[in-house]
């Protein structure tokens, strides 16, 4: 199997709530979108957004559970302002801010916010990945 993610997609349990949410933080919806699944370009790796019952459904597992998902998302900013900013940025718009930014015990900056869903975001400067132009973190 290649090392690779080709998209990462989050079963919503309200689609246009979710939709209006990444669009009012600057999301640009792909054109290859439709009326049940939303898709973003999120740098390498395609970004969706579909219904929870129907993407347990295609799983073929139950849609029942909440509380934390297992995992997180994360967008690396280039500075410690840069996080603050964008906390108040989400928050702004209808995240819920679930850790305010602090300094992290291996030198980075970050806090999280969850997305209409509860699913968690951190956003986090991190001195040791440093960014493209573009704002993609390349590991070592």
């Amino acid at each position: 199997m290649n090392q690779t993610i080709s998209f990462i997609t989050l079963g919503v349990s309200d689609l246009a709530r979710s939709r209006a949410f990444y669009k009012a933080l600057g999301w640009q919806e792909s054109s290859t979108s439709q009326e049940a699944i939303a898709f973003y370009q999120a740098g390498s790796v395609a970004f969706a957004l579909f219904q929870r019952e129907a993407l347990a459904e295609d799983a073929a597992v139950p849609s029942a559970g909440s509380g934390f998902h297992g995992f997180t998302l994360a967008h690396n900013v280039p500075s410690e302002a840069a996080v603050i900013a964008t906390l108040e940025e989400a928050v702004a718009v209808g995240a819920t801010l679930v850790r305010p930014a602090d300094k992290v015990f291996w030198g980075g900056f970050r806090g999280y916010f969850a997305d209409p869903d509860g699913f968690l975001w951190e956003v986090c400067f991190n001195p040791f990945v440093p960014l493209d132009a573009e704002g993609f973190g390349k590991l070592p």
